[in-house]
């Protein structure tokens, strides 16, 4: 028992990652880093974000096989060079898409999350460079910002083929569901330019599809509850299709394009429905603004700002909350999203 690390319990994934170091490389430390990454997913973990570009940050020569070498020593050493080289590329590969796991979770990390990937890409290796596109389709999830909308669309046009093809796919990550205009229009215009290589048109595709999803009503976002909570179903589907773009042309171009079909555990709804209690459909006003962040804040503050009364059924954007616009009903559920049901307010009868 001596040997065993003191700090164990406290570490999550650190009994997996002790496993997987049976497993050869490179898959082994590859696996590792991303069981490593997956225990720390939402926490905005500073030092395992330090750790991740600090991986991104070596330097890998890629060694290709030659064979010209006869020698058996030369080979051997040859051979040696080109596994620590595979070992490398895939722990970075991982990395990368580790810094928009671990950040997404608050405002703050995403936007200085944001700002190491404009260095990575202006930076880092090609391996690092195709991964990218993905981190920031994680990061961003039916979130279309501006900055990342526009990263995105330069990047779409890249030399490198696996970098094209990965953004144009985070391109329909960033967007999905929200039936963004300015996204249509940039794809569409990717669709002509893209109109002989089948390859880049099955992506704008695929992108279009994922930014029209459900027309408009479903979300890939991971997070529910005003982004309290985070759903890990959601997270494990949407990390699931960034690892096979991993390797673009072997899975996804190749013949494993099912691996797609993984978004579908991230998809859920992202309209306001309410029902009475005997969950019949209820239509009342509700008031639906940007959210405010109450937390601390004394007396009754205003939860939403530069709100818009509807009538529900409603759709929420990202950063969007809602609340009841009547005193006839009472949600049974602090949390106005998704399913909410309302009981007759019995004080207002009387």
């Amino acid at each position: 028992s001596s040997g065993i690390n003191a700090e164990w319990p406290l570490r999550p994934g650190a009994l997996t990652i002790e496993a997987l170091k049976v497993v050869g490389n490179p898959l082994g430390k590859m696996a590792a880093t991303l069981v490593e990454v997956v225990a720390y997913a939402g926490t905005g973990d500073v030092l395992k974000i330090q750790k991740m570009l600090h991986l991104c940050s070596e330097h890998f020569e890629v060694v290709k096989d030659d064979p010209k070498i006869k020698d058996k020593k030369e080979k051997a050493e040859h051979e040696k060079k080109k596994l620590e080289s595979e070992t490398g590329i895939a722990q970075q590969s991982v990395a990368v898409l580790g810094i928009a796991l671990i950040a997404m979770a608050e405002d703050l990390g995403a936007e200085m999350a944001l700002r190491s990937f404009s260095n990575l890409l202006r930076y880092g290796e090609p391996g690092i460079r195709r991964i990218v596109p993905l981190a920031l389709g994680v990061l961003s999830a039916s979130n279309p910002r501006l900055e990342i909308i526009d990263t995105l669309s330069k990047l779409s046009h890249d030399s490198d083929a696996e970098v094209a093809h990965n953004a144009i796919f985070a391109m329909g990550i960033v967007g999905s569901g929200t039936n963004n205009a300015r996204l249509a229009n940039m794809l569409r215009q990717l669709a002509q330019y893209y109109h002989k290589d089948a390859n880049n048109l099955f992506m704008v595709r695929l992108a279009q599809g994922l930014v029209h999803l459900g027309k408009g009503t479903l979300t890939l976002s991971p997070y529910h509850s005003d982004r309290m909570l985070m759903s890990r179903v959601a997270v494990g589907g949407l990390l699931g299709v960034m690892t096979a773009f991993m390797d673009v042309n072997g899975l996804i171009i190749g013949k494993s394009h099912y691996l797609l079909y993984h978004l579908v555990s991230a998809i859920q709804p992202r309209m306001l429905v309410t029902f009475n209690e005997e969950l019949k459909p209820l239509p009342v006003p509700v008031r639906v603004g940007q959210a405010v962040d109450v937390v601390g804040q004394a007396g009754k503050p205003k939860t939403i700002t530069g709100f818009q009364t509807h009538t529900t059924p409603v759709l929420l954007a990202h950063g969007e909350r809602a609340e009841l616009g009547t005193n006839e009903y009472t949600p049974l559920t602090p949390i106005m999203e998704g399913f909410v049901i309302l009981r007759k307010n019995e004080e207002m009868e009387e």
